[in-house]
């Protein structure tokens, strides 16, 4: 998406001194955010909460690129 993980938690809402770290474990997923949080990742990344709970790569762009056109 074009932007570091330290950003993306700082700008979600997440202690600068861990955004990264935990992004990091989100995106491995050694952890899992709760709703509130993804939330907020998806506003900063322009995204559909839905995208993140799509059953696959292909559904997720579907529904990202749905939601554009809204």
């Amino acid at each position: 998406m074009g932007i570091s993980q330290r950003t993306l938690g700082i700008e979600a809402g997440i202690d600068e001194f861990v955004a990264s770290s935990r992004i990091n474990r989100y995106e491995t997923g050694v952890h899992q955010p709760n709703y509130q949080t993804l939330k907020l990742l998806a506003e900063v990344l322009h995204l559909p909460t839905a995208y993140f709970y799509a059953e696959d790569d292909q559904l997720a762009l579907l529904i990202a690129e749905f939601d554009s056109k809204q």
